[in-house]
């Protein structure tokens, strides 16, 4: 259902299905995307007291973000004993609040955030609700699961490597990831802070739409964007004949010179986004890490204790990295207002395919983008297999209208 279908469901029939289709989810599944869930009156109750361009709208929350007096668990099972509970709402909860949006409750996600295949041992693996045995992505998997599955009309994500991206593209949805280190990100439980993220998904372009604009506002169209879209190597066939015609909806290619400027810039984006995660990550976890060592999922430490093993060299390399990819974006935008980039080299992978391969093939991707610091909108695109993929949009900033205008394009 759309955001507006929710709201003339009236406050107690919306509280009533949201639980009617959190309970339809298999049981695992419901430990796998839920980390919480409001009471059906309470929720009712709040939904009714809820006034802005949001009111009566249920959306979900992913564990990172705080709420008052409750656990911050970031897909964790020790998070609380070594952090203390909120004493009160995140920012970003509190601007939802503002604009009429209810939190019905959290969603799990990879653990502390530090992986993109939405798998967690602790509470199960996140799956695509349309394809089970395939993931949603993540890390942002419980948020992404819950809106493919119809549980509220939006939720709540980050996205630090590509954690709204990839999860949007295989879950056909809609996403976007915001700018690093602004008020909606800034008290979240971080991974990097260099890159990480606040962003939400929506089932319908319009729903997007509406949300980015109660949360951020929008400047005004006063001429047709300038952008391009640039191809990439590597996709599986049916990614590579899909993107074509879709970014072809947006704007035409990017020229050789460019095109050459870009690749050579973003081939080194995953090596330098790499080294100053893992250099962030380990300073957030120093004070516990060694201590809860054994708590930790077994996939996510070697990345998180590699921070330990950089040094003070290795890390000013990478950084001085960062800037040099940080001018080539900043040249690109002083000419054009947007750059397409497939979001995706595949479709949703089978949990066999959760490979240390397909997480670098995904993170080739998405990287270069991260390390623009910029706003990234994910509009879906259907492949003939029933699955999807999509599109990454990047723009200047949140406000760019090119987010409305590209989602006008793909409305159905």
């Amino acid at each position: 259902m759309t955001i507006s279908e929710w709201q003339s469901l009236g406050p107690a029939a919306a509280a009533r299905e949201v639980h009617r289709r959190a309970a339809a989810l298999p049981p695992a599944q419901q430990r796998a995307v839920l980390a919480s869930l409001m009471q059906e009156a309470d929720l009712a109750a709040a939904l009714a007291q809820s006034t802005g361009p949001l009111a009566g709208v249920p959306y979900l929350l992913k564990d990172l973000f705080d709420l008052a007096g409750q656990p911050t668990f970031a897909g964790s099972t020790f998070l609380p004993e070594v952090r203390p509970a909120a004493a009160r709402d995140s920012v970003l909860v509190q601007a939802l609040r503002a604009a009429g949006a209810t939190c019905a409750g959290k969603t799990h996600l990879h653990e502390f955030a530090y992986g993109i295949t939405g798998e967690n041992p602790h509470y199960g693996d996140c799956e695509h609700p349309h394809f089970p045995g395939r993931t949603t992505g993540g890390s942002s998997s419980g948020s992404a699961a819950a809106v493919a599955a119809g549980l509220a009309p939006f939720a709540i994500g980050t996205d630090t490597g590509g954690s709204v991206r990839v999860p949007a593209a295989f879950c056909g949805l809609y996403g976007l990831r915001l700018t690093p280190c602004d008020r909606f990100i800034a008290d979240a439980f971080p991974l990097a802070q260099s890159f990480d993220t606040a962003g939400w998904f929506t089932a319908h372009a319009a729903d997007l739409r509406r949300v980015t604009e109660a949360l951020c506002g929008a400047d005004p169209l006063l001429r047709e964007p300038r952008g391009c879209w640039l191809g990439w190597p590597g996709l599986d066939a049916e990614v590579a004949a899909a993107f074509r015609p879709a970014a072809e909806k947006l704007c035409a290619p990017a020229n050789a010179p460019l095109t050459a400027t870009l690749n050579a810039a973003f081939a080194t984006a995953p090596a330098i986004y790499g080294d100053i995660v893992a250099a962030e990550a380990w300073a957030t976890h120093r004070p516990w890490a060694e201590a809860q060592r054994s708590r930790y999922d077994p996939a996510v430490w070697p990345r998180l204790s590699r921070g330990a093993m950089l040094d003070s060299a290795a890390v000013a390399h990478a950084r001085a990295g960062h800037e040099r990819v940080k001018a080539v974006w900043a040249a690109f935008f002083a000419d054009h207002d947007f750059l397409v980039l497939p979001a995706t080299p595949c479709a949703a992978l089978t949990k066999a395919d959760c490979t240390a391969a397909n997480r670098a093939r995904l993170l080739a991707l998405t990287t270069p983008a991260s390390l623009a610091g910029r706003p990234v909108l994910t509009v879906p695109v259907p492949l003939p297999s029933g699955l999807t993929t999509g599109l990454q949009i990047v723009v200047r900033d949140a406000r760019s209208p090119v987010i409305s205008w590209a989602l006008d394009r793909f409305s159905a």
